[in-house]
């Protein structure tokens, strides 16, 4: 039951390699290297302030804490931001990496953990800015700012079992790589990143719940900026779904897997 957790377990040094090597090519050849993992959030933030917040008078109606707009909207783009990332690059997964398909003793099904571990470093990176811009607005968050990583790693989860489904899927339908932008745009609006639950209309807002990033996000914004705890009972759920979903999805690649070399 816990194979599809025990590839870093298994292969630490390789899925060390990888990871170290996915963030470093990100930024290979870049002027400020790493400093992007810090400067793309903030101007991202830049973007989706103006455009909702003064271009459109976007505001969150809430009284439960001192933080504005701003670090509300932030928070939803650095849990989409971690979820996106991860959808757009996996169909490429198996694709991009065709010579190690014919390595008998690759093990294929580790090339999804790098893309979470550094999706969780970038994310990691997020909470840094968002950090700082609450001690800068602010002073000191709640206690409960501690609790994010709890609140974030089911999510990895997720993240875990779409690497594995679409990197399979990715192999033998690559128009999948052209789709995986649209949806991840999608999920953006269709969460709880930039509107609240509230403003929807009752027979839409279903669909917004169905949505994986809604729970994250509103459990993150209730620890992290009005510190609250979160729902317990509701994270657990979220996490055994989650599991179930990556253990059924690694389940699917590894019986796909006999066919990739005849595809590729």
């Amino acid at each position: 039951m816990l194979h599809p957790f025990s590839g870093p377990l298994k292969h630490p040094s390789l899925v060390w390699q990888l990871t170290v090597r996915s963030i470093a090519g990100r930024y290979r050849g870049a002027s400020f290297g790493l400093l992007w993992a810090v400067v793309t959030p903030f101007l991202m933030l830049i973007v989706y302030s103006i455009a909702f917040g003064w271009v459109m008078r976007g505001h969150w109606p809430t009284d439960r804490g001192e933080a504005g707009y701003t670090e509300i909207l932030f928070i939803g783009l650095i849990v989409h931001s971690f979820f996106a990332e991860a959808m757009t690059a996996s169909p490429a997964l198996v694709v991009g990496n065709s010579n190690l398909v014919k390595r008998v003793v690759f093990p294929l099904h580790v090339l999804p953990w790098p893309l979470v571990l550094s999706g969780l470093f970038h994310t990691g990176m997020n909470i840094l800015v968002l950090l700082l811009l609450y001690l800068i607005r602010y002073g000191l968050p709640p206690w409960t700012f501690v609790l994010l990583p709890v609140v974030v790693l089911p999510l990895g989860l997720v993240v875990l079992g779409v690497g594995w489904l679409l990197a399979s899927l990715g192999v033998y339908f690559r128009d999948i790589a052209q789709i995986t932008g649209v949806l991840a745009t999608a999920m953006l609006f269709l969460s709880t990143a930039i509107v609240p639950i509230s403003s929807i209309p009752a027979p839409y807002q279903f669909i917004f719940y169905l949505n994986p990033l809604s729970f994250i996000i509103d459990q993150v914004r209730e620890v992290a900026l009005w510190g609250q705890l979160p729902n317990w009972s509701g994270l657990g759920l979220y996490a055994v779904l989650a599991a179930a979903f990556a253990w059924l999805s690694l389940a699917w690649f590894q019986s796909t897997r006999k066919g990739f070399a005849d595809v590729l």
